[in-house]
């Protein structure tokens, strides 16, 4: 049984390369003894049907890419979870959760963590004054939502 429970969500961004490193720097020396959970979730695309209208097809179309991009960030997720496991972590301690969004990415994050038993959540945040406006309250939302487990922060 795992010592540590840390989750991990994961955006698709250079700042997640650096909570990976993180996690890899701070809890190697103890990779055995430690479950890590790879998280992002994702805004599933609209069902829609087709009709032989130009419109529609277009918008299919995009919906098309939005889906083609999803299965990239899971393949990307796969890769990262691909990266622990070459610095030594087990694969069974490793799992992914990808799965779409139902509610804000904040409260989705802390949920998940209590329903886990998570004890280390590991964040990242984005530079910038535009971003930190809607990360910051993501961020903070996860901070206070998860008063009883640690909180690191890779910046």
């Amino acid at each position: 049984m795992a010592e540590e429970k840390i989750l991990l969500p994961y955006n698709f961004t250079g700042n997640d390369q650096k909570a990976l490193n993180f996690v890899i720097r701070t809890f190697a020396p103890r990779k055995k003894e430690v479950e890590i959970i790879l998280f992002n979730a994702f805004t599933q695309p609209p069902q829609i049907e087709t009709t032989r209208s130009t419109v529609m097809q277009k918008l299919q179309s995009n919906i098309n890419f939005v889906q083609q991009k999803i299965k990239e960030q899971e393949k990307d997720l796969k890769a990262a979870k691909e990266i622990l496991i070459q610095s030594g972590f087990p694969e069974a301690n490793i799992r992914i959760v990808f799965r779409p969004r139902s509610k804000d990415i904040a409260s989705e994050i802390v949920d998940l963590a209590a329903g886990e038993g998570s004890t280390v959540i590991v964040l990242n945040r984005k530079p910038g004054r535009v971003s930190r406006f809607f990360i910051g309250s993501t961020f903070i939302k996860v901070v206070l939502g998860a008063a009883d487990r640690t909180v690191c922060v890779a910046s």
